[in-house]
């Protein structure tokens, strides 16, 4: 297990890192709103890492229900994302798979390492 959260702390700190460039390329490329957008976007997927990450540790337990409430969260970010005009879907799902770019950047990585 101490494996494991060394794992969950190391793609936590890269998915943070790429989020802030990630913040200050869309808002020197694009705009302020835009930039917001994204972050929008990222902080939800850093919750909904934590929900997966939260799911993983309890795998070994005997409940091994696997709950919706990660995705309804992503579907609620998107839903709300499509009936407010000052909210962008693109960028707001490009911050929310952010975490991804983190998991293939570790992956990448220990691969060369």
């Amino acid at each position: 297990m101490q494996d494991y959260y060394q794992l969950k702390q190391q793609i936590l700190i890269i998915t943070l890192g790429i989020t802030v460039v990630g913040f200050l390329a869309a808002w020197t490329a694009f705009s302020l709103i835009i930039a917001l957008n994204y972050l929008l976007g990222a902080g939800v997927g850093l919750v909904y890492l934590r929900l997966l990450a939260r799911e993983v540790e309890r795998l070994d337990s005997q409940n091994q229900r696997i709950g919706l409430s990660r995705l309804a969260l992503f579907a609620g970010l998107i839903i709300v994302a499509s009936q407010l005009q000052q909210l962008y879907i693109v960028p707001i799902f490009l911050g929310f798979v952010t975490y991804k770019l983190a998991v293939v950047f570790y992956t990448v990585q220990m691969t060369f390492n």
